[in-house]
């Protein structure tokens, strides 16, 4: 296979009002023929977010909003549909930006790779959707949830052997042998 498809970086720049630095980020391989609502789909996923009922908007460099027509009930003005609109649209070099929900604002700067690559070098296989393909830094949670329970107050206990409660599937889970 040629070298057809994008490599677009995509770093989290801010949400919930933190600004993060350094910047996590995700390599994401795709094809131009897929859409910018695909292309949402896996940042959102590649972000680790679980929660995905929440509006999406694209802006690209000359201030393009991109946004799904069957979801937004006021698209903005000069808007183009994402579940249409593909990737064709983005050339090497590019840069736009990609914000998701849209009250706590979790932005990213996508930037298009100036060489295409081979889907098949890249990932082993030619994936139906964008897929992220490398990345680093620590993802914060959705909604700031530090452990399941977290009310945002008190911190948790850490137990002094934090493996005892888990099934013995492996050697090293549950509670010691001595």
């Amino acid at each position: 296979m040629a070298r057809t498809w994008l490599s677009i970086r995509v770093e989290l720049v801010s949400g919930r009002g933190e600004d993060y630095w350094p910047r996590p980020g995700r390599i994401l391989a795709a094809a131009r023929s897929h859409t910018f609502e695909q292309l949402g789909d896996a940042i959102d996923l590649a972000f680790a977010r679980w929660d995905l009922a929440h509006l999406r908007l694209f802006t690209l460099a000359d201030q393009t909003p991109v946004c799904s027509f069957r979801t937004w009930e006021d698209t903005p003005d000069g808007a183009v549909d994402s579940d249409r609109t593909k990737l064709t649209r983005l050339a090497p070099g590019d840069q736009f930006a990609y914000v998701f929900d849209m009250g706590d604002d979790w932005a990213h700067l996508c930037t298009v790779a100036r060489n295409r690559i081979d889907p098949l070098d890249e990932l082993g296989l030619v994936a139906a959707q964008p897929i992220p393909y490398r990345g680093w830094g620590d993802l914060p949670d959705q909604y700031g949830r530090r452990w399941d329970g977290d009310d945002g107050f008190a911190a948790p206990r850490r137990p002094s052997d934090p493996l005892a409660d888990l099934p013995p599937i492996l050697p090293w889970w549950g509670p010691r042998r001595r």
